[in-house]
């Protein structure tokens, strides 16, 4: 069985630069690193009030990157300039400011016609693109009658609960196993640790998982090559040298 993919979150690196406003750390330097380390792409958010990552950052990050993937809410600069850019693939998130990070998945209860706008668009220029939506059976249906790609199921219900129960791993496998029986790539993320993460990486339906805040914060003690190291540690990705097939 092939190893679940990492995609590696670097907008933290980018929060670091700006809060001095200045040139270094470079988010594209790490994300270099990331791929060194056997990351399998590159994700990065572009908020509409770029409070870390940058429009020349993702310029950037679309040339260096293998494999690059775009987060973006509707915001129609950012969706121009992702339909410029092209990158492998763009997911789109809810946004508020007030947030610190994202804090839950797209409301698909009555998608509006400027999501419905979005995805058109992002795909028009041959772009793929995922929805970032809780792991929630109507929100997997809902997100296949848009006629998307893949969905990226938040994690963050399990994140806070992992110790306590096992509501929020099963409300995951549930929702995966959906939305691969509608023929949606699923993926995952949000609050991901290495403490936490093997019972997500172990679901079978989930692909590609986008860790970016523990990485970050675990390279500041170690090193980005470490921290990507231990994270496909902790994915499971030891099995690879233990016969499993590509």
């Amino acid at each position: 069985m092939r190893p679940m993919r990492l995609y590696v979150n670097i907008d933290h690196v980018a929060t670091l630069r700006e809060a001095r406003k200045t040139d270094e750390p470079d988010p594209v330097a790490a994300a270099l690193l990331c791929q060194e380390a056997g990351a399998d792409g590159i994700t990065a958010h572009l908020r509409e009030d770029r409070r870390h990552i940058q429009d020349r950052d993702v310029e950037q990050l679309a040339a260096a990157s293998r494999v690059f993937n775009l987060e973006l809410a509707t915001s129609r600069d950012i969706v121009d300039l992702a339909r410029r850019l092209r990158p492998h693939q763009a997911t789109i998130v809810p946004e508020r400011r007030e947030e610190v990070t994202t804090e839950g998945g797209l409301d698909l209860h009555q998608p509006g016609e400027k999501l419905r706008d979005t995805i058109r668009r992002l795909q028009d220029s041959e772009v793929r693109v995922s929805l970032f939506i809780d792991p929630e059976m109507e929100a997997v249906e809902r997100a296949k009658e848009l006629g998307v790609a893949a969905i990226e199921l938040h994690t963050g219900r399990y994140a806070h609960s992992w110790r306590e129960n096992d509501t929020a791993l099963k409300e995951l496998s549930q929702a995966a196993r959906r939305g691969v029986e509608l023929g949606l790539a699923v993926h995952a993320g949000h609050g991901l640790t290495t403490a936490n993460v093997a019972a997500v990486a172990a679901i079978a339906e989930v692909e590609e998982l986008n860790i970016g805040h523990s990485i970050v914060s675990r390279a500041v003690m170690v090193g980005m090559r470490q921290a990507v190291l231990e994270m496909r540690r902790a994915m499971g990705h030891d099995r690879e040298s233990k016969g499993s097939a590509g």
